[in-house]
């Protein structure tokens, strides 16, 4: 396995951390949590950045980070939901390795993302029913770049080892 380089994206929730996880166990490769990565960089959390700097200026620190982080090799790389969608980002991602978008319903997500929104600075505070608009007006904008990925992978109803196993036997063949 020569210089492989995967990236996982899709939408906050959609499992790209955990899935990376186990996909790294398995093919044993180095996995990197992007948020983890900005945020070790930064010396502060995304919600700090987020409060203190604002969305843009975090946009513009996380596509200088990922121009870091695509120099490194055999590694999964689980990216934050928004970072294919702003710059240039997706077409560095899908330059420099094989990207895999693990796609979610609107309702699969709301339901995630209810049980974790303290850790999540664009949702923190939301109820329910904002929360799903929210995620459809953005899962909206952003699923035209989403589907630019090389593969695109149903995460419904499936668990974070089936979807490494599928990753798995699409990107190897």
């Amino acid at each position: 396995m020569h210089r492989m380089k995967l990236f996982l994206i899709g939408y906050m929730g959609s499992g790209k951390s955990t899935v990376g996880e186990k996909l790294t166990a398995m093919i044993h490769l180095d996995f990197i949590d992007f948020d983890d990565y900005i945020e070790k960089k930064a010396g502060k959390t995304i919600a700090e950045i987020f409060e203190n700097q604002g969305e843009e200026k975090f946009r513009i620190m996380e596509n200088s980070f990922l121009r870091e982080v695509i120099t490194i090799d055999n590694v999964v790389i689980s990216l934050g939901g928004g970072t294919p969608c702003f710059f240039n980002n997706m077409e560095l991602i899908n330059k420099n390795g094989i990207s895999v978008y693990l796609e979610m319903t609107v309702d699969s997500l709301v339901k995630r993302l209810l049980k974790a929104k303290r850790k999540r600075p664009l949702i923190d505070g939301m109820n329910a029913v904002d929360l799903k608009y929210f995620i459809e007006a953005n899962l909206e904008k952003r699923k035209p770049i989403y589907k630019q990925a090389h593969h695109t992978i149903n995460s419904e109803n499936k668990s974070p080892e089936e979807l490494a196993e599928l990753i798995w036997k699409m990107v190897s063949k």
